[in-house]
């Protein structure tokens, strides 16, 4: 059984992963764009994405949900956190 007393550690980035050969910002920018263009809330469907996986929830309009599926979704969250931080003068 797994000791729950202890905090788990992940290292994500250049660490651990390979280099990606997409631009995480600018795949999130195109899909964002492609759903709002298709009159979706593009917020609540890229949260559904990330949550459950399930491509569906980006339009294929622009090529969004091939775009969005070469990306790991914790790249995205990592992506979407750093991007958070930085604009509200954490790091």
């Amino acid at each position: 059984m797994q000791d729950l007393g202890q905090t788990q550690f992940v290292t994500v980035g250049s660490e651990q992963l390979p280099p990606v050969e997409t631009d995480v910002k600018k795949i999130l920018e195109t899909v964002y764009e492609a759903l709002t263009e298709k009159g979706y809330n593009p917020v609540n469907q890229i949260v559904g994405y990330v949550m459950s996986g399930d491509p569906t929830y980006i339009t294929s309009h622009k090529n969004a949900r091939s775009l969005i599926m070469k990306v790991e979704r914790d790249e995205l969250v990592e992506e979407m956190l750093l991007e958070y931080i930085a604009s509200n003068r954490w790091g």
